[in-house]
């Protein structure tokens, strides 16, 4: 079942393999997915590390229709959860 009203917020940056393969899936299954690209804009980076404790990418960020956030690093467990999701 596809969660209703839930936001995906992937951040990324540039040169990223596994980033690229994070949004060929997107890509694929059609998914409604805000990219942040960390090296654009300061402020999604310091999101990014106040959440995960790193600048390290691709991280998946969920907010479901009650505001829940849900941090989701790397790419494996990212293409996991999207396929199983809305494949």
């Amino acid at each position: 079942m596809i969660p209703m009203n839930e936001k995906l917020i992937l951040y990324l940056r540039d040169y990223c393999g596994y980033c690229t393969m994070v949004q060929d899936v997107i890509s694929e299954l059609e998914v409604d997915v805000e990219e942040r690209n960390i090296w654009e804009n300061d402020t999604w980076q310091n999101e990014l590390i106040a959440s995960q404790g790193s600048p390290t990418v691709p991280v998946l960020c969920r907010i479901t229709a009650e505001g829940e956030i849900q941090w989701l690093p790397e790419s494996d467990r990212i293409i996991r959860y999207l396929i199983q999701t809305y494949d």
